[in-house]
């Protein structure tokens, strides 16, 4: 019998770090309708931001 484990493979960018935010009721909605329409996470809609603005940043 193999060794080998069962389970989710490892990521190449494992997503250790966290951070904790305080939005309001409006902001978390339209979080919420984003993350729907694009079939998708909070977590990743927050990472494309975050991208998008680090990206203008850079020119």
């Amino acid at each position: 019998m193999s060794a080998k484990k069962m389970g989710r493979p490892k990521s190449d960018k494992p997503k250790s770090r966290t951070i904790d935010i305080r939005v309001d009721e409006e902001i978390m909605n339209k979080l919420d309708i984003s993350a729907e329409k694009l079939n998708t996470n909070r977590s990743d809609i927050v990472r494309k931001g975050i991208e998008k603005i680090y990206d203008e940043l850079q020119k």
